[in-house]
C-alpha cells in the first residue's frame, strides 16, 4: 500500500508542476498534517498548511519538473529520492535533488518533510551555478 501511496504523491506533484492544480495534492493530506523542509523556518500545519507550503514552493519556480530515482518503504513511511530541474523567475535554469519522507496515517499524509541543500538551491535561483552530486548508480525502485 505505501508504494500507491507514495505513487499517488508523486502523481498529484506532477500535476501541480505542470499545471498548478494543487487540489489534487492537498487532498492527500490529513486535516492534522505536519510539512516543511530544511530551508523553512516553520512547519505548516493541517490542509490550510500545506496549501501555503505547496504554494510557496510552486511558485518559487517559473518553471519546475521532479523526477524519482528511489522510492523506499518502510510500513507507513516512505522516502523518495529525486531531482527537481526548472527555471527561476530571473531566467536561471535550477537543478537541486533531495529526499522527501512522507508519513502516512492511513491514506492521508501526517507528516511532509524535505531535505536538500539550500545552499545549492539558493545558488541555483540567483545564478544557476551550483555544482551537482553524481547520481547514484542504482536502478529507480
Amino acid at each position: 500500500m505505501a508504494t500507491e501511496r507514495a505513487q499517488r504523491f508523486v502523481e498529484a506533484l506532477t500535476k501541480l508542476e505542470e499545471s498548478g492544480d494543487l487540489e489534487s495534492l492537498l487532498e492527500l493530506f490529513g486535516e492534522d498534517s505536519q510539512v516543511s523542509n530544511v530551508a523553512s523556518r516553520r512547519t505548516f500545519h493541517g490542509r490550510e498548511g500545506a496549501r501555503e507550503f505547496w504554494r510557496e514552493y510552486k511558485g518559487m519556480l517559473r518553471h519546475v519538473k521532479s523526477t524519482f530515482r528511489n522510492m523506499i518503504e518502510a510500513g507507513d513511511r516512505v522516502a523518495l529520492e529525486w531531482e527537481s530541474s526548472g527555471t527561476a523567475h530571473n531566467g536561471a535554469a535550477v537543478d537541486y535533488e533531495g529526499v522527501s519522507i512522507i508519513e502516512w496515517d492511513g491514506d492521508r499524509i501526517a507528516r511532509f518533510y524535505a531535505y536538500f541543500d539550500p545552499r545549492v538551491l539558493g545558488l541555483e535561483l540567483s545564478h544557476g551555478t551550483a555544482q551537482r552530486s553524481e547520481p547514484p548508480a542504482t536502478a529507480p525502485a
